[in-house]
């Protein structure tokens, strides 16, 4: 009888673990077909270094904020890469879309152009469920190359989107978002600092 109880307990334990399957996301926004630029092409090349995180949320599973000095690490909802690389790779592919040039990382790089390398600290990568996702961001160009001295212009950036779905993917959409606004403001100060040294920070 205790065997047979304790087969019991222990097939129920394992139903419980199937149960709870382990979720994968990315920051990577989902492919859509490329939009007809207006723009010309940018009058440099870019690269953008490795971006880097807080401690508190460089973790393997989604940290989330549960209140004022609280957070949960969710064991089943997990990245599906370390999280300084999904935000990097994830700004990499914004640029790119608004950009209409590739990321020269890791390539060689044209002579006749100018290369900004693009530096991103993120100070804050808040997840609040049925809220908000929030990064904080100091971001930095360097310009060398071309006729000019280097030159470097840092930036800060807070984006804040609302994500009032309930599940796990609403917050991670909510932060593809956030970074896609970010990616924008980069790109168009990129563009006007490029062409007019004086620009100054949005």
């Amino acid at each position: 009888m205790t065997i047979r109880i304790l087969a019991i307990l222990v097939t129920l334990g394992l139903s419980a673990c199937a149960s709870a399957p382990t979720h994968y996301y990315t920051l990577l926004p989902s492919a859509t077909p490329a939009a007809a630029r207006t723009e010309a092409a940018p009058t440099f090349q870019f690269e953008v270094r490795p971006v880097r995180v807080p401690v508190q949320v460089d973790q393997p599973e989604v940290v989330v904020r549960e209140g004022p000095g609280t957070l949960a690490l969710l064991e089943t909802e997990r990245w599906s890469a370390p999280l300084a690389d999904e935000f990097h790779d994830a700004l990499v592919s914004q640029l790119e879309a608004n950009l209409g040039t590739r990321d020269i990382a890791g390539l060689v790089p044209q002579s006749n152009l100018p290369t900004l390398s693009l530096q991103v600290e993120v100070r804050r990568f808040d997840s609040v469920s049925q809220q908000y996702a929030l990064i904080d961001v100091v971001w930095s160009m360097s310009q060398r190359g071309g006729r000019e001295k280097r030159r470097n212009l840092t930036c800060s950036s807070v984006i804040r989107q609302a994500a009032g779905g309930p599940k796990i993917a609403d917050l991670v959409e909510a932060h593809q978002q956030a970074i896609g606004q970010l990616a924008g403001i980069m790109a168009t100060t990129a563009r006007s600092w490029s062409a007019q040294p004086a620009t100054v920070c949005p």
